[in-house]
């Protein structure tokens, strides 16, 4: 099948055209069909995921993300409504979806496992109408996301600024969410900094949540984590306990398997500030956290085991 690429120009830490270039080679030297379209300031990404999955329906192709995870979402979005296998092709900070799917972050590496991939099927999420592949909260997370962007729009993208620039707004202070949360038998009132559902099966490892094993196992859990209020304090030694891989043994922290959540705000508002896969959105409350009633088609060469991270 041919390849419709969607790159983002700005993702990633290399040379985005030297990236391009080492892509291309590889599929010429393979004899393989394939297209770029690019995301640049005058090409919205909207519009270019739109014209690429237009090509590669009318190909018969793969559409295929080559970015970080805020691509990679809107491609995987765009590939699942219109049921179009897809392909990743990591140059993002943390690439969780690439590495929980065992797909290298040097280009020519995972263009190779793309040209030797075969579909299969992969668990997504949704809260409310937008997917998401690796992660979706309420609360404090999205405001963390924003203060990371703005960092490293001045320090450069990389995971150490990621850290400190979350630190930072952690310290500053935040107001707690006021939520109930219902999972259709038994709804409770909640007051919390955060409300954070994963869909990663290495994320969750990575923090220590005992709850990356049901969503390793592909079959509509999702795992959802809620901190009780605390003081700074507090919040930091959490934060430490996170970058260590314990954060399923805090006291502060409560994480749990479920299938579906509903997450009301206490106080009517007309929007509620959501990040889902480091991206923010404003959507319409009721919040509905859910696994995809299908999966998406992913076009890769191998599958990641428990405790594996090829980095």
């Amino acid at each position: 099948m041919p390849f419709a690429i969607v790159m983002n120009a700005g993702s990633g830490r290399g040379d985005t055209e030297q990236a391009r270039e080492a892509i291309r080679a590889t599929l010429d030297a393979a004899g393989r069909a394939h297209k770029f379209f690019l995301i640049d300031e005058a090409h919205p990404i909207r519009d270019v995921v739109a014209e690429a999955a237009a090509h590669a329906k009318k190909e018969g192709g793969v559409l295929v993300a080559s970015g970080g995870d805020g691509t990679i979402n809107c491609v995987a979005g765009t590939a699942w409504r219109e049921q179009i296998p897809m392909g990743v092709l990591p140059q993002g900070t943390f690439n969780f979806f690439g590495r929980s799917h065992n797909i290298p972050a040097d280009p020519v590496a995972a263009t190779e496992g793309l040209l030797r991939g075969t579909p299969r099927n992969v668990q997504v999420g949704m809260v409310n109408d937008r997917l998401f592949l690796v992660n979706g909260s309420l609360g404090l997370y999205p405001q963390v996301l924003e203060d990371r962007e703005a960092w490293k729009q001045r320090f450069g993208r990389h995971r150490l600024v990621a850290l400190w620039s979350g630190l930072a707004t952690m310290m500053r202070g935040y107001r707690p969410l006021r939520i109930e949360v219902s999972d259709g038998t038994q709804a409770r009132q909640l007051r919390t900094p955060t409300l954070f559902v994963g869909n990663n099966a290495l994320q969750l490892e990575i923090i220590g949540l005992p709850e990356a094993e049901h969503v390793f196992r592909n079959d509509g859990t999702l795992a959802g984590l809620v901190l009780k209020p605390m003081g700074r304090l507090t919040m930091l030694g959490l934060i430490l306990r996170g970058a260590l891989g314990r954060l399923g043994d805090a006291e502060n922290a409560v994480s749990f398997p479920f299938r579906d959540i509903t997450v009301t705000p206490r106080h009517h508002r007309r929007k509620m500030k959501v990040a889902v896969d480091g991206e923010i959105e404003w959507l319409d409350p009721p919040i509905v956290f859910r696994a995809a009633p299908r999966p998406l088609v992913l076009v890769t060469d191998g599958e990641r085991k428990p405790g594996e991270d090829p980095g």
